[in-house]
């Protein structure tokens, strides 16, 4: 079973999420009936932020001063009898200013799934592994949201 950790640091996503716990719980719930996520056990951190903190990590880890829509950072680390696999971070205002053409859930979604893949080991930075990688996260959005 997948399970994340949540870690809320800004309080404008209570105001679009009233349980952010709950949400990914659901989520991951329907995450795992795809059977290649069935047999999957790891754990990961989704840290929900805004563009402050996210541009002081994105300039930390990849020495970008500017803020970014999402940030994963793989780890190898092994807890007890789940796999941790890793953490996601998720800047609030690029979600909400995105969810302004679209839906505020479809777009924490293409983030956090975005991330998700990067932690299991997928990349884009060949056009090969982007077109596999965004093949792969476009599934599981449908699966989601049935048709985006």
């Amino acid at each position: 079973m997948i399970k994340a950790n949540v870690v809320l640091d800004h309080y404008k996503w209570k105001n679009k999420i009233k349980n952010p716990s709950n949400y990914f719980k659901k989520k991951l719930n329907k995450l795992n009936k795809i059977s290649s996520f069935k047999r999957k056990k790891h754990e990961f951190s989704v840290f929900l932020t805004n563009n402050k903190k996210m541009k002081i990590l994105n300039f930390k880890f990849r020495k970008k001063n500017k803020p970014t829509d999402v940030l994963s950072f793989p780890s190898q680390y092994l807890e007890k009898k789940s796999i941790y696999i890793g953490d996601i971070a998720i800047s609030f205002e690029i979600v909400n200013q995105r969810s302004k053409n679209s839906n505020f859930f479809i777009e924490l979604d293409k983030m956090w799934i975005h991330g998700y893949f990067h932690l299991i080991g997928y990349d884009h930075k060949k056009m090969t592994d982007f077109k596999k990688m965004n093949k792969k996260e476009n599934l599981v959005l449908n699966y989601f949201h049935k048709a985006i």
